[in-house]
């Protein structure tokens, strides 16, 4: 049988798997990790990262185009898409790196393969150098997700990308057209968009990112129509096809049958849960119907006691930060203290342009929930150094509790929006009151003071805005 008899077995090596196998290190257990393709996983090897390193490139580009208006004249810009790939290339290789180093410095275990189980304490591990057989006390399955596929006639067809294919392109294409306008579709449109292609945005809903505030949402929407994305909303994809070197894509809109044609289709229509291969069915871990979602308690551990989920195979919040989390969590929980996995202050962040970040609840979700809640806001525009920074667009908007005053939601839009939503988190986190915020002295100038003036807004009035 196996050669070694592990305390605890990761299955899967994206952001959640080597988390959990590090915390296991760190804590003096015997831990073998378990990646059938790379350290790392979709996240930091074709999604996260890869992205946040083309979203980089292409703000440059969009700076640089616009730097006049910051009295620097620039003449003859253009983009090495190649360069642009190989920098990405260059970061991800550089943060796998540095995984594999913590992973080897807190004494985790490796295995390259791909797993599937024997039994509940047995995996079988197969790669081209053969098979061999793992024993462990613990099992965690951390096997992420795949891209969605819609039944669209021709969305197989040669060429069309998706959102891992998108990132290795050897050029970039004169015109794009984005089949999802959710928070992978957005982001890929507004790179491409900032790098100067022609793009439009096909949404089958009638509001892009959906289960954002729809406030905050309809500002993206009108920041996307600004930079002269095209965007349909209420847009049912019928077929894709290909003619003249062209792919046109036929949808209807408001019962109307419509077409538009583009260089290249992007597939962006969300991910789902992947356990391909795991033989679950062999020690019985229930899945949900719906999905295929690992099926876990509060504590991560699936209907078999020794086997724990987490990220986005379990469907609960398909986040980085979240398989994360769970899997210190489901770590504590086989050896340590018990913990229920909490996600009531989960923070979200869309790399758009400009940036969109939430916490807990939305308006909209607070209203159905009957919560009396107040909303503050306040306009970027207002911001002194959103306006040295160059920037305009953009609001932070807080909901409180209405009789309480604590916290319970938070959406902003606008520069650094995703480095600002972690005070909001905090806040919903610990049940703050809104007083807290607007009693915190915030630095002056910085962009952190929108959070400040929206929780004054709440209170009686922001300082630096009235509304008209």
């Amino acid at each position: 049988m196996s050669e070694k008899k592990y305390e605890l077995a990761v299955v899967g090596g994206g952001p959640g798997g080597y988390v959990a196998a590090i915390k296991a290190g760190q804590m003096g257990k015997d831990v073998l990790l378990i990646e059938k393709e790379a350290i790392g996983g979709t996240c930091l090897n074709w999604g996260c990262i890869p992205t946040k390193a083309f979203v980089r490139s292409a703000e440059v580009f969009a700076d640089i185009k616009d730097a006049s208006s910051f009295g620097i004249n620039v003449d003859g810009a253009e983009v090495d898409f190649p360069k642009v790939v190989a920098r990405k290339d260059k970061i991800v290789s550089r943060l796998v790196k540095g995984v594999e180093h913590l992973l080897e410095a807190n004494n985790v275990d490796t295995a390259e393969g791909e797993a599937s189980f024997v039994d509940k304490n047995h995996l079988s591990v197969k790669n081209s150098d053969g098979e061999k057989i793992i024993e462990a006390e613990n099992i965690i399955i951390a096997t992420g997700s795949q891209a969605s596929n819609l039944p669209i006639p021709g969305a197989d067809l040669d060429g069309i990308l998706d959102s891992r294919t998108a990132l290795s392109m050897e050029e970039l294409p004169d015109s794009l057209i984005v089949v999802g306008g959710g928070i992978i579709g957005m982001e890929f449109a507004f790179i491409f968009n900032n790098f100067g292609v022609d793009v439009t945005v096909l949404e089958y809903l009638d509001q892009l990112v959906t289960g954002v505030d729809t406030e905050i949402a309809e500002e993206l929407n009108k920041s996307a129509r600004r930079r002269r994305i095209t965007v349909k909303t209420g847009a049912e994809v019928e077929e894709i096809k290909k003619s003249d070197g062209e792919y046109e894509v036929i949808f209807s809109q408001k019962d109307k049958k419509k077409m538009v044609s583009g260089e290249r289709v992007l597939m962006a229509v969300g991910r789902k849960p992947y356990h391909k291969g795991l033989n679950l069915d062999k020690v019985g871990v229930e899945t949900e119907e719906r999905r295929g979602g690992i099926i876990v308690d509060d504590y991560l551990r699936t209907n078999i006691d020794n086997i724990y989920a987490i990220g986005d195979v379990t469907d609960k919040i398909l986040l980085a930060h979240v398989a994360s989390h769970q899997g210190i969590i489901a770590v504590e929980n086989i050896f340590a203290e018990k913990h229920k996995m909490n996600y009531d202050a989960v923070p979200g962040a869309i790399f758009t342009s400009p940036e969109v970040a939430t916490v807990g609840l939305s308006e909209e979700e607070a209203a159905e929930k009957g919560i009396d809640y107040k909303v503050g806001r306040f306009p970027f525009a207002a911001s002194g150094k959103v306006m040295a920074m160059g920037e305009r667009e953009g609001k932070v908007k807080i909901i409180a509790e209405k009789n309480t005053e604590k916290v319970i939601g938070a959406a902003i839009i606008g520069i650094e929006a995703t480095d600002l939503i972690a005070e909001l988190t905090l806040a919903v986190n610990s049940g703050l009151k809104i007083e807290a915020l607007a009693e915190t002295i915030h630095a002056h100038p910085t962009t952190a003071e929108v959070i400040h003036e929206a929780a004054l807004d709440m209170l009686g009035g922001a300082i630096h805005y009235k509304a008209r």
